[in-house]
């Protein structure tokens, strides 16, 4: 696909994915705009952006994507900056593993408004802008957004919900010829994953700690080439895939090797 001169905007553009995402695309001649809350890691995301690109173009914004009138600003400020978009990439998102009996109830609401609500509001700013037959929306979902994990009652249904709303947005945007792709990462190396090993209980660091760790720029390329296949199930490796074709037949097994190794963990003290 000819990525030159298209407008991509991609949500939680300044770190992980998202900025990975953005850098392959602007390697790819693409115009680039990124929205996130840090202006500090939005300028240090706009030179690694434009480091091997310098023909792009790369607009920042700094926003709360969950509150809808900063999401909304944000969206149109990035369409007059650098036009319609071609392509939104909704990659904003947090994760604080817990204990449910431990963490504050504003967890739960911040999770769900960063990683739900901070999605649907971009992708409803968003929408009216895209040309019917050229434009294409891409969700950040999760692995958790397929089988509860313990330690992520915050997290796995703020990305239940992501999964939810992609299923059933997916049929209408067909009908106006735009592309929708929900991706299921694989553990990606990034500052996030970092911040969650901070507060992961030792049982769901043990459930965890077989997974393949996948590189950030690993990661995007595996998510622009499924967009440009128009795949609507993006699952990168063989874990996830299996995890994202089978999740609902495999969940039985999967809760039971997960009950065993809690069981393990506790009795042991960690």
């Amino acid at each position: 696909m000819d990525w030159q001169e298209r407008h991509v905007i991609v949500t939680g553009g300044s770190s992980g994915i998202g900025k990975a995402t953005a850098i392959h695309l602007a390697r790819r001649g693409a115009n680039i705009s990124i929205l996130a809350r840090d202006p500090q890691k939005l300028a240090q995301a706009e030179t690694e952006i434009t480091a091997g690109s310098n023909q792009v173009q790369v607009f920042s914004v700094s926003a709360d994507l969950s509150d809808r009138a900063q999401a909304e600003q944000a969206i149109l400020s990035a369409v007059q900056a650098l036009g319609s978009p071609d392509l939104l990439v909704t990659s904003a998102g947090i994760a604080h593993p817990g204990y449910f009996r431990e963490l504050p109830i504003e967890i739960f609401e911040q999770t769900m408004a960063i990683n739900y609500f901070g999605t649907l509001y971009c992708i409803k700013a968003a929408l009216p802008h895209m040309e019917a037959g050229g434009g294409h929306i891409a969700l950040i979902g999760s692995g958790a957004g397929l089988i509860g994990i313990y330690g992520y009652t915050p997290y796995s249904p703020s990305k239940f919900a992501v999964r939810g709303l992609a299923e059933s947005l997916r049929g209408e945007l067909k009908v106006w010829d735009i592309g929708l792709s929900i991706v299921y990462p694989a553990d990606t190396d990034t500052p996030q994953l970092e911040a969650e090993n901070r507060t992961k209980p030792p049982e769901t660091k043990q459930i965890t700690a077989t997974a393949q760790m996948w590189s950030a720029e690993d990661m995007a390329a595996a998510i622009v080439k499924g967009i440009e296949q128009k795949a609507f199930v993006i699952a990168p490796g063989q874990e996830m895939s299996v995890l994202a074709k089978l999740h609902s037949l495999i969940a039985p097994g999967l809760n039971w090797y997960f009950d065993r190794i809690v069981r393990r963990v506790r009795s042991s003290g960690l």
